[in-house]
């Protein structure tokens, strides 16, 4: 019992030491915070006062979005109370019989504030209304009408681009938790998994990576954050991706590659970071997303090779186990790059690979 929690607790531990040392999260957030801002540059947000606002967590938006009314409901409320005090509209005032005021019904700061709300809203219960002798009220209620309808539209036009916002369509395309090394086409490999969770599909999709690391040059200076680039490809190219099913991305591990060097007793006492990003544009709404996700050493797992998940059934019709989607199996691979293309037979697994058992070839093959 008590070894059960220990591994548990070191296991929370290691990851939450690893979405620490990230610098981009599995979900495609960038673990980063500036500091030592000038606070002139703070206007620079306030400038670009739109992007600001759609930026903004819910909460914000929300508590903005409701006082953006309240507020003006109550300043103008506090306009037409100033009017009728002026007119001597009042109650306190003790207007005579035949007074005719500039806003009906309109005797005190609270009813005040209802026909602002009235009018702003365009609610009319008929109890409040607007006279023609008082050509300030006149002018106001148009002021006030005007500026209601834009708080009305920005603050709308606010929430809609929350909700359609592109990285939400973003959340609905996955990556495998853990990427593989093994051998594909007569070439060490390192191959991830990534699927599209909606039928829509993302039209002009592009991958791409980049490895992120500490490097030392020759003059004794250290670069963080080195970003070295990282391509992937399929058998059918590596840009515009035919995105309607999971596919297997692959990196060639030859001498141009960033892993050459690395075997596989050496892996996971590397420090580097390889974020994979993926680019495209949403079929049903024509926005551009990325998609973003992260892979450290101890999430590269050496000699080993996805199950497969794609099966058709009797009826023609493909179907996709997501049951599967991270899931790997074992495979022959050579320890090394230089191991796999000089020493024949060097390897660290021997292992018959797998079939798919599912899938139903076509009538006559």
């Amino acid at each position: 019992m008590f070894g059960s929690l220990n591994n548990r607790i070191r296991e929370y531990l290691d990851k939450r030491r690893n979405r620490s040392t990230r610098l981009v999260t599995k979900d495609g957030r960038c673990n980063i915070e500036y500091g030592n801002i000038k606070y002139s540059k703070h206007f620079a947000f306030l400038a670009d006062f739109w992007t600001t606002l759609v930026e903004l967590r819910w909460r914000y938006v929300l508590f903005i979005f409701t006082a953006s009314f309240t507020l003006s409901w109550f300043i103008f409320g506090l306009v037409w109370y100033w009017i009728g005090r002026n007119n001597g509209d009042m109650t306190w005032q003790n207007p005579p019989p035949n007074h005719i005021p500039c806003v009906i019904n309109v005797v005190g700061l609270t009813s005040a504030y209802l026909y602002s709300l009235e009018t702003q809203t365009t609610v009319g219960y008929g109890v409040r209304a607007l006279t023609d002798l008082c050509p300030g009220a006149v002018a106001v209620v148009t002021i006030q009408s005007v500026l209601g309808a834009i708080i009305n539209c920005l603050m709308c036009g606010v929430v809609i681009a929350k909700i359609s916002l592109p990285k939400k369509r973003a959340k609905t395309i996955t990556f495998s938790s853990m990427a593989v090394i093994s051998p594909k086409n007569d070439c060490l490999c390192l191959s991830i998994r990534v699927a599209n969770l909606r039928r829509s599909l993302m039209i002009g999709s592009q991958i791409y990576g980049k490895l992120l690391r500490t490097t030392t040059t020759q003059d004794g200076e250290t670069i963080i954050l080195d970003q070295v680039n990282v391509d992937f490809t399929l058998d059918a190219g590596k840009d515009n991706l035919f995105f309607i099913c999971p596919l297997t991305l692959y990196h060639k591990i030859d001498k141009t590659s960033p892993f050459f060097e690395i075997a596989v007793d050496t892996l996971h006492k590397q420090n580097f970071e390889l974020v994979v990003f993926l680019d495209g544009t949403a079929e049903s709404t024509s926005s551009s997303c990325q998609v973003r996700t992260s892979y450290i050493p101890q999430e590269i797992m050496w000699g080993y090779n996805f199950l497969p998940i794609i099966s058709r059934s009797k009826e023609g019709k493909y179907r996709v186990d997501f049951s599967n989607f991270s899931k790997v199996v074992p495979v022959a691979t050579a320890h090394c790059s230089y191991c796999f293309h000089n020493i024949k037979g060097h390897h660290q697994y021997s292992r018959e690979g797998h079939d798919n058992p599912g899938f139903e070839p076509p009538n006559g093959s």
